[in-house]
């Protein structure tokens, strides 16, 4: 891989779901207009007639890309176009004919980087996405065939070998592995199916409920897969089964070698042209092509540049996916094969798990093959948007310039810069950054995309990669790193002028907003995919680690309402029952055996609390009866003499 100096790309992926409709990216600019009633339809009308108008003229654009270059126009205050002021008939016709001539011009850099622009963040997302939109493409091309096996009825004979080839023709079609048309292919595949699910079984299957017999037809088609899979493994089928590491194991590193020669020629058109570029401050009629051109083309060449380096990290991402996955399968095959080893039967508990953790490997390897193949259409289909920079300034025409010039790398001017550092002493109210005292340094989101700034503001625009060992300035939560030490001096100065100026220079060449990253100071020209994931990729550096929080348990009350229910079918339920129950009648009636559980009440009167008094107490005792029996446990006699007393006293004697 292609090792530079050049600036940051770790924050340029973005992650894309659907791109934001033209109406929505134009609308905020004509609120401030008119009414919203108003402004709708004034931006569906002036979309639509400039992309007649190209069509009149022979070129078919795109509503994002008019959209993208109305905006583009709009902030350009060459055409004062002036949003405090009602927008006029006169206003629209020049903004329409403005429009149309940008999007005609066949010669304009810019024009080509913006198409990049929007064709790259139409056409790219993120992994997990790629992935759900193939899975669902699949599923929608599968749906008919799945609807046909779980709505049959088949009773026949011949209705369910019928139904019983179909199941196999879906298991084919859906794991990927042989086409459903090639006898020996499907001969295998229907030998597999029937070890797991034989044709007895059908009466079986058609009884489920449709979620059982699709949730049955995957597993089947798992099963299946991971059967053929381990035969192939085996030496004894897998006819159809390409070699997919072995593919993928030649297809990657020619990709990422292919990707990594355009790098290479795209890097070397940067040098050259911003040695140019930097000639021109000296000889301003260098060639006769306007200067604006170089900085167009210069643009053109970084964006191509960014996006190389986006789509070539998902290239190497891939490639330790591979090798991981490849690791999963040898392994998983050594289990398998340990298991089924000198056996002549083994229980299915044992092995379908094996067989589905097979095909759910081959399945990820599958995955890494489409997304190898839409990185690489996506790299080759960036070129055509390389075109007009080379007919403006062929190599035939620039190489006698660049033989007067020495022609920097990326990685030279850092090593140029390397040990020139601010002074923290020259500086009391700004905060600056360096890599030995700061935490996740690296992962800083850099402002311009990790240019820097005082060239871009005081060079008409000239982008040269800043130097992180200088130092990195902290301005408003915001990080900015320079190309010099002078450099980094000037800016913090007067940061908010240095500021000002680039973003009237992004308001000249639209084609900056994304690719220096201002999409918040330009917030109705924010793509979506940015738009979505630029919080999520705001790293904060870790100076102090000293913090303390505290957080509600319940932050919101619970409100759970006992009669709710999300079944329809429940509710029409309801609803039946409480209409029947307008015809109804209530009658009651008592019989001999409920009548005694009526509920009785009586009232009495509660008794009186009476007391009597006596003239005198008197009181008595007895005496305690005391006898005692002796001779109970027999003596040295056979017989038993007991003998009674009586101790009681007299009760003379109490």
């Amino acid at each position: 891989m292609c090792q530079g100096g050049g600036p940051s790309h770790s924050d340029s992926r973005s992650s894309v779901t659907e791109s934001e409709s033209p109406f929505r990216m134009v609308f905020r600019f004509f609120y401030f207009w008119m009414s919203r009633v108003q402004a709708e339809s004034v931006i569906k009308n002036i979309i639509r007639e400039i992309g007649q108008e190209c069509s009149s003229k022979g070129h078919t654009v795109s509503e994002t890309l008019v959209a993208f270059v109305v905006k583009a126009v709009v902030l350009d205050p060459r055409n004062e176009f002036n949003v405090e002021r009602t927008l006029t008939k006169s206003d629209v016709q020049k903004l329409i004919k403005l429009c149309v001539d940008r999007l005609l011009d066949v010669k304009s850099p810019s024009l080509d980087t913006i198409k990049m622009q929007v064709y790259f963040d139409m056409n790219y997302t993120s992994r997990d996405e790629f992935l759900h939109e193939h899975h669902r493409v699949l599923e929608s091309r599968l749906a008919p065939v799945s609807r046909e096996i779980t709505d049959s009825r088949s009773r026949t004979r011949e209705e369910l070998e019928s139904l019983y080839r179909k199941i196999v023709s879906y298991v084919l079609l859906s794991s990927g592995l042989g086409s459903p048309t090639d006898i020996s292919i499907v001969r295998e595949a229907t030998a597999a199916l029937q070890s797991v699910f034989p044709q007895a079984e059908l009466g079986t299957f058609l009884s489920l409920n449709k979620k059982d017999k699709e949730r049955q037809l995957n597993e089947l088609t798992m099963i299946v897969t991971g059967i053929r899979l381990f035969n192939k493994d085996g030496g004894k089928g897998g006819e159809g089964i390409d070699d997919l590491p072995a593919i993928l194991n030649e297809a990657i590193p020619a990709t990422s070698k292919h990707i990594e020669a355009e790098l290479q020629q795209c890097q070397q058109l940067i040098y050259s042209y911003t040695a140019l570029i930097e000639q021109l401050e000296e000889k301003h009629h260098l060639t006769k092509v306007p200067e604006t051109m170089w900085f167009e083309a210069l643009y053109n060449v970084r964006q191509h540049e960014v996006f190389l380096h986006v789509i070539l990290s998902d290239v190497i991402y891939c490639a330790k996916q591979v090798e991981m996955l490849e690791n999963q399968l040898a392994s998983q095959m050594e289990q398998l094969r340990t298991t089924v080893r000198a056996k002549t039967a083994v229980p299915t508990a044992l092995v379908y798990p094996h067989f589905i953790a097979l095909s759910n490997i081959w399945t990820g390897l599958q995955n890494e093959m489409v997304l190898l193949s839409v990185l690489s259409n996506l790299a080759t289909n960036l070129l055509p948007f390389l075109g007009t920079h080379a007919e403006l300034f062929p190599a035939e025409a620039m190489q006698p310039l660049l033989d007067q010039l020495n022609v920097k790398t990326d990685e030279q001017r850092l090593q140029e810069t390397l040990g020139q550092r601010v002074n923290i002493a020259d500086f009391k109210k700004q905060d600056w950054l360096f890599p030995e005292t700061t935490a996740n340094f690296d992962k800083l989101p850099l402002q311009y995309r990790g240019f820097c700034g005082f060239t871009i503001a005081k060079k008409h625009g000239l982008l040269l990669p800043g130097n992180p060992d200088i130092g990195i300035l902290k301005h408003k939560e915001k990080y900015y790193i320079f190309s010099s030490r002078e450099a980094a001096y000037a800016f913090a100065q007067q940061p908010e002028e240095y500021l000002l100026t680039i973003a009237e220079k992004a308001k000249q060449h639209a084609e900056l907003i994304q690719l220096l990253e201002l999409h918040q100071q330009f917030a109705a020209v924010t793509p979506y995919s940015q738009a979505k994931t630029n919080e999520a990729l705001m790293i904060k550096p870790i100076t102090k680690c000293d913090s303390s929080t505290q957080t509600d348990t319940h932050l919101v009350e619970s409100n759970i309402v006992k009669s709710y229910e999300w079944n329809e079918w429940e509710l029409r339920r309801k609803a039946i029952k409480l209409a029947n129950l307008r015809q109804k009648a209530t009658h009651s009636m008592q019989t001999n055996l409920s009548h005694m559980r009526r509920d009785n009440t009586s009232q009495v009167y509660l008794p009186k609390q009476v007391g009597t008094q006596t003239k005198r107490d008197s009181a008595s005792n007895v005496p305690k009866p005391q006898i005692y029996l002796a001779g109970l446990r027999g003596g040295m006699s056979k017989t038993t003499h007991m003998v009674k007393i009586n101790l009681t006293r007299d009760v003379d004697e109490s």
